[in-house]
């Protein structure tokens, strides 16, 4: 174990918390940290062509970015990577010559269908002087087809290491050796490990591939990492401590933990059950790290959603279809989740009932409960676990009230969950195709309603959007939400907000509608 190499990707891996931005007192911390550990390579970030969406320092690492680095980590080998299926070969030479002084390793994340196309631009890099590292993902997977390895054939000149990528972190430690034993045989190549914790075996699946012949692996601080993360450094710096392979600043790295801890309770990553269940069945963490942290869906649906997906299987019941022929709507009103729509209720109420014609759609059943009681016809939208808390607002109540429930259109992603006091008022919407994206959402949900109801005014209370210092979540939200009002907004339809907002649309103040 004297003999291999550590790699510390955390500003890299991290970045899918944190949307690839860092204080920069913090990353100086860090940077000083692995200068005085044992660490060999420390992975600064990605390299990418632009992509839609906002992506922070650490996505793109300006060279600026680079310099700042290798100042403070001078001893340091330091390293990006390239995302394959965003680059190709007319890209390479923007991309890496500004690195030229900075970077020493060059990785390139793979899909294993892509293979060859990779090889070609690793010709490439490696011709500009850079150590180039294969990370080849989905490893769990790796033997269904083994093809791809069979192009490793010739290629020792072109990589310096090639990497086993737990994607899923869902392999055992007989995994780790069988897979490995297959890679030796076809290539010389150092071979590297980079594990996921979804099943907490990062520590000993690593250790049982540095035992057999691993000379590169990776962890990052705090295990921070995209979904369930990664093995810990300080765990794995603590072990190999504690046998003498290394010797460790302790002060330095107890200090960089604690910064790092700091982090941790605000994002909250590290394995959960969901995690546990993707990684058993080899399912990718984007989704469940999406589905958790927007808290829309109970942890059993997102289990029985995982188990259907790797069985193929559709989960939901189909329900009828609304039929929007029946009634129509001049005026709608959606209540939302925010504050506003508790805080001006009276006056609200007092709009309701001025206003003839008028339906109300709950996006949220968050504020429903101070709307119990009107005598006009109220729609419920139930996405996930909405249902949930539709009971629990409602208590024995709910049975005596004549709410209807819309759910998205079939297939949905996972089951929604249907108060048996309302499944037979419950209802799917047939299609949402005012928007691309975002379809299986409250809010998208409501605004279609609003659109089968040909509503000639749609109006929108608690509604209020979100301040500064924006967590991921609420960044997420806010984006989603503010997309789909210019979608809908392109319709020319009438679309105020009556609640003071802080989303881009037309406003008018719920008390000037009041007499």
């Amino acid at each position: 174990m004297n003999n291999v190499k550590l790699l510390d990707c955390t500003l890299r891996d991290g970045g899918y918390y944190t949307n690839w931005d860092f204080d920069k007192a913090l990353v100086t911390e860090y940077c000083k940290a692995m200068e005085a550990l044992p660490i060999n390579y420390v992975e600064v970030g990605y390299r990418s062509i632009p992509l839609d969406g906002y992506l922070g320092e650490y996505f793109y690492c300006p060279e600026y970015v680079m310099k700042f680095l290798k100042m403070l980590m001078p001893s340091k080998k330091l390293v990006i990577i390239l995302d394959e299926k965003n680059i190709r070969e007319e890209h390479i030479d923007a991309l890496l010559k500004p690195c030229i002084p900075y970077i020493s390793m060059v990785r390139m994340a793979i899909d294993p269908k892509n293979f060859k196309q990779a090889i070609t631009l690793a010709k490439k890099v490696k011709k500009m002087g850079f150590e180039v590292a294969f990370n080849v993902m989905y490893m769990s997977r790796w033997k269904e087809d083994t093809s791809f390895l069979d192009l490793l054939d010739g290629i020792d000149d072109v990589i310096d290491y090639f990497y086993m990528v737990d994607s899923f972190g869902g392999v055992l430690p007989n995994d780790i050796i069988e897979v490995l034993s297959l890679v030796k045989s076809k290539t010389n190549v150092p071979i590297g490990f980079h594990g996921h914790n979804n099943l907490e075996m990062a520590l000993i699946n690593t250790l049982t591939a540095m035992d057999h012949g691993c000379s590169l692996v990776d962890a990052t601080i705090t295990g921070m990492g995209r979904g369930a993360g990664n093995l810990k450094t300080e765990l794995l710096l603590t072990y190999l401590e504690s046998i003498n392979a290394f010797h460790v600043s302790f002060t330095e790295l107890s200090s960089l933990v604690t910064e790092f801890e700091k982090l941790k309770k605000h994002y909250e990553w590290g394995t959960n059950l969901p995690y546990m269940v993707s990684g058993i069945l080899s399912q990718p963490q984007k989704d469940v790290m999406s589905w958790i942290s927007k808290q829309t869906y109970p942890i059993s649906s997102i289990i029985t959603a995982l188990r259907n997906k790797s069985g193929s299987i559709m989960d939901n019941k189909k329900l009828a279809n609304f039929d929007f022929s029946i009634t129509c709507f001049k005026n709608v009103l959606i209540i939302g989740g925010g504050e506003s729509a508790v805080h001006h209720k009276n006056a609200i109420k007092q709009f309701i009932k001025s206003y003839k014609d008028t339906c109300v759609i709950h996006a949220s059943t968050k504020n429903a409960g101070y709307y119990k009681g009107l005598d006009i016809p109220q729609f419920f939208c139930l996405v996930g676990s909405e249902g949930y808390r539709m009971q629990k607002i409602f208590n024995s109540d709910l049975i005596n009230q004549s709410y209807t429930c819309i759910l998205p259109p079939y297939p949905r992603k996972m089951g929604t969950f249907i108060p048996k006091e309302v499944i037979e008022s419950s209802y799917e919407l047939e299609s949402v195709n005012f928007t691309d994206k975002y379809k299986d959402s409250y809010f998208a949900l409501a605004l279609q309603i609003s659109l089968e109801f040909k509503a000639a005014n749609i109006y929108l209370a608690g509604y209020d959007g979100y301040g500064e210092n924006l967590g991921t979540k609420e960044l997420e939200l806010s984006v989603e939400n503010q997309y789909l009002i210019d979608k809908f907004e392109q319709m020319n339809l009438n679309l105020i907000a009556i609640t003071d907002t802080r989303y881009s649309l037309k406003k008018r103040s719920i008390y000037s509608y009041l007499k």
